[in-house]
């Protein structure tokens, strides 16, 4: 039953909402597609705040941030004594030494409940446009009830709570374990064979709502029980398995380019389900998924100078040995499409790099016109190439204009013994470790062509949902029930369907069970935010890895934010910290 508390709580909700003030709903159109004029206006002015602002969700230092260096996938060292300390967020997160001041937390914590209230005002606002006859809004009211639903299992995934909102004027009414769960079934289930199935990825769909049903079916143990064993209840599987099978039933298609999925045009990628739509309308889009691990001396777009990388998150020593694991004296890129792309092709005269440094490397290079220069894709090693800049600082050309292409100098830590950038294995929080250069790097999403500097105008869309993951949750659930051959027949599909480079595609399997499984999941989503959802199902998040030792189960849960907690304090056992903190 819901618990209505009104006016007078009214500050509450305002603080754990992060609106301080009315939130606005005339705002900025993000999609060509919420465009419109008299009723069709009011509709998209209604879902734009929500549509939009899921982009600040889904930050590099946000929410995206926060599941990447939680888990074993990705680390941010102090880079060279000198950037990404951010007052150590991202360290202590790692190692699950964070606190409810952790600023990482506390920045996904105000986004996620901030987007969230905007889904309750476009709910409500659009509830009154279908109660005074304005057909064209029962659609948009389907997608906000599912964008509800969506943004309360991330807050679900990260704090253990849930929040029961349906009035503007209303408190909040927290939701943990199975209530959570039957709250957030109501809702999907409410929508899920009325919302459309229309319209592009870049809106919440039917073909979506079921993925989510899948996800909270699939998670339900752990959010039963946090803090034990996960009981994955048959009647659950089941259902995961008739919601993925819709949607493997349905119109997508795996992509046989595997990073096809997160290139400029992947608006029209035939697997993407949901995602975040940047395809250029207002310039308000980001890249920072695909500059925010690549080397800082790096120009992945030459025709526009100013743009680069930034040294950040570095795939772990453990992730990588995941690969070596599988394909033991075959190198992976080798083995599988999905490791890596070699875009930049490199001359064979020039790949011996003996005796060659950025001393006597003048004439080191080879041309290519500036639009048709590609960094490599998927997990970057070793040393890399690229464009250099002159001493005035112009792109160095070729006599025809073509751009020169030559081994990458390190000038961010290299010091006077002046060196090319050379990722290496090694990464960690010692001086060494924490270099500029230090750790392999994750190239997954296409540094797009509309992007003028490092951070913004991508319009690569960022994708969210997406039949990969459908057909590993299927897999997931038949392992659980019993039905190896099922599991085994859904991962193979998506292994071997990753095909237009065929001496890559990834063999089929012989046998399948829950390690193996959960190492195909790290293959085929990293660098998507997923991997400490996923090792918190598989029992593999108290585990030890390149600089966390922490145990303790509580930290499968996030801290509520200590901001949250003084702002609630009015209000006795209204927000209840997580265990732990």
């Amino acid at each position: 039953m819901k618990n209505k508390r009104f006016n007078t709580l009214l500050p509450v909700v305002a603080f754990l909402f992060a609106f301080l003030s009315c939130t606005t709903l005339d705002e900025e159109v993000l999609d060509e597609s919420l465009t419109g004029t008299g009723q069709a206006e009011v509709v998209s002015g209604s879902i734009a705040p929500v549509y939009g602002l899921l982009r600040q969700v889904w930050m590099h230092t946000v929410n995206f941030g926060l599941q990447e260096v939680a888990s074993d996938e990705g680390i941010l060292p102090y880079r060279g004594g000198t950037d990404w300390f951010d007052g150590g967020k991202f360290i202590a997160v790692h190692q699950h030494l964070m606190t409810p001041t952790n600023g990482l937390v506390g920045d996904a914590w105000t986004y996620i409940t901030l987007t969230l209230s905007r889904a309750v005002l476009a709910e409500e606002r659009l509830q009154i446009e279908v109660e005074s006859g304005n057909s064209s809004a029962q659609d948009a009211l389907y997608e906000m009830v599912a964008m509800k639903a969506y943004l309360n299992m991330l807050a679900l995934d990260n704090w253990g709570l849930v929040f029961r909102k349906d009035n503007s004027d209303e408190i909040s009414e927290i939701l943990r374990g199975q209530e959570a769960i039957e709250y957030l079934e109501e809702e999907l289930l409410s929508v899920v064979n009325v919302i459309n199935s229309d319209k592009g990825p870049g809106r919440m769909n039917k073909h979506a709502v079921n993925a989510l049903l899948a996800r909270l079916y699939l998670n339900a143990a752990v959010y039963r029980d946090p803090y034990g064993t996960p009981d994955f209840r048959s009647e659950d599987m089941d259902k995961v398995i008739q919601y993925t099978s819709s949607i493997i039933d349905g119109p997508y298609s795996l992509s046989p380019e595997y990073f096809e999925l997160f290139n400029d045009d992947n608006d029209t990628n035939q697997e993407i389900i949901f995602s975040l739509d940047q395809r250029g309308v207002l310039q308000t889009e980001h890249s920072r998924w695909a500059y925010w691990s690549i080397s800082g001396d790096q120009i992945p777009r030459p025709e526009f100078p100013s743009t680069r990388g930034t040294d950040a998150v570095a795939a772990t020593p453990d992730f990588f040995q995941t690969w070596v694991d599988a394909y033991g004296d075959v190198d992976p890129a080798d083995a599988d499409a999905r490791f890596f792309q070699e875009n930049t092709i490199i001359p064979e005269d020039l790949k011996d790099l003996t005796g060659v440094t950025p001393n006597n490397d003048a004439d080191h290079y080879y041309c290519v016109e500036a639009t048709e220069f590609e960094i490599n894709r998927g997990i970057l090693r070793d040393v890399i190439w690229g464009p250099r800049k002159d001493e005035s600082g112009n792109i160095m050309t070729c006599g025809d204009g073509t751009v020169r292409i030559y081994p990458i100098i390190n000038r961010r830590s290299s010091g006077a013994d002046i060196r090319y950038v050379d990722h290496t294995l090694k990464v960690d929080f010692t001086n060494e470790g924490s270099l500029h250069n230090a750790g392999y790097r994750f190239s997954k999403y296409q540094f797009s062509h509309t992007a003028t500097n490092c951070c913004s105008n991508s319009s690569v869309d960022l994708v969210l949902i997406r039949l990969g993951e459908i057909y590993l949750m299927r897999a997931e659930a038949k392992l659980r029930k019993g039905d190896n051959a099922g599991a085994l027949a859904d991962i193979n599909t998506l292994r071997t369907s990753r095909n237009a480079r065929p001496a890559q595609t990834p063999a089929a399997l012989e046998a399948i069970d829950l390690d193996i499984l959960f190492r195909e999941t790290g293959f085929e989503l990293y660098w998507e935010g997923f991997r400490r959802n996923y090792q918190i199902r598989f029992g593999k998040y108290e585990d030890s890895w390149t600089e966390k030792t922490d145990a303790d189960v509580h930290k499968r849960l996030f801290p509520i934010p200590q901001k949250a907690m003084d702002g609630a304090s009015s209000e006795a056992g209204f927000l209840v910290q997580n265990q732990g903190y």
